[in-house]
């Protein structure tokens, strides 16, 4: 009998330890579907600074560059994921929060990074406008403009991205380009060198912005992420979606072409934060 008491304790003893570490598995898993995938930190121009605001209950509104930027749940806290524009200055960066407590102002150190050059040869007319090109990229820069400058609901479903086509990242973001012996902005996204009609996949769901054909970006697809993240696809030989359409990840944007000011079939890929465009390299997986 004493044997069998013993047994029946040791059973419950284990039954209890086994129910303790379940429930302790599963608050550990909670924690980490609460968290949120976060972009990688470089406060640089052209980089993002990851901002924490501990003690904010409800969405703060955070302010940089006289726009709003993107704020997303991670755990139990919120974070400002903040893009730094590639000509910001070096120096003390100031960001604007305002939530229930009031307003905050808040502060950072943008440092310094090097970006490459390239010299390119391409026609003379994509170098020297005329009057009507310049008219026609003048409008198209407002179109720009009003795509990035777009805020919307629900937040970015993740910030770690794919690639949206496989392929060699045959320019970087924030490479200086000298087209035809003259300096020209820096590179403001990621080229990936695939084949004409190579599928062009968009990494996460958003609805589509704009959709159109630019005078330097050749046929061109813009998507809003939400909250301040927007996405452009360039150089495309067809587009396959429409404004106002809404795209879940993976779906077909368009196909790799060299449309507009382009020297070879590739995907330009470009990403705005609070309407700055910033390395998408902090973006993939």
């Amino acid at each position: 009998m004493k044997r069998r008491i013993l047994d029946r304790g040791a059973a419950t003893s284990g039954a209890v330890a086994l129910a303790m570490l379940s429930a302790w598995l599963g608050l550990a898993a909670d924690a980490r579907a609460a968290s949120f995938e976060l972009p990688h930190e470089s406060a640089v121009p052209g980089g993002i600074k990851l901002i924490r605001l501990d003690d904010a209950a409800a969405l703060p509104y955070v302010e940089a560059q006289e726009h709003r930027a993107l704020v997303v749940k991670d755990g139990a806290n919120w974070v400002a994921v903040i893009g730094i524009p590639l000509a910001a200055p070096l120096g003390t960066e100031h960001v604007i929060v305002r939530d229930a407590g009031g307003r905050h102002d808040l502060s950072f150190e943008i440092g310094n990074k090097q970006y490459a050059s390239q010299s390119l040869k391409v026609q003379p007319r994509q170098v020297n406008l005329s009057k009507a090109d310049l008219a026609r990229v003048a409008g198209e820069r407002e179109r720009i403009d009003r795509a990035l400058s777009r805020y919307s609901e629900p937040p970015p479903e993740s910030l770690h991205l794919p690639q949206p086509v496989p392929g060699v990242r045959s320019s970087s973001f924030g490479l200086r380009r000298i087209f035809n012996g003259e300096s020209r902005n820096p590179h403001g996204g990621m080229d990936i060198a695939a084949a004409t009609g190579t599928p062009v996949a968009v990494p996460i769901a958003g609805t589509v912005v704009d959709t159109g054909d630019y005078f330097f970006t050749g046929n061109t697809v813009f998507v809003d992420h939400g909250r301040g993240l927007i996405s452009m696809y360039c150089h495309l030989s067809a587009i396959d979606v429409t404004p106002g359409q809404h795209v879940v990840a993976g779906t077909r944007l368009g196909a790799v072409g060299m449309t507009g000011r382009a020297t070879g079939p590739h995907l330009h890929w470009g990403l705005a934060l609070n309407h700055a465009w910033v390395d998408p390299e902090l973006f993939v997986r």
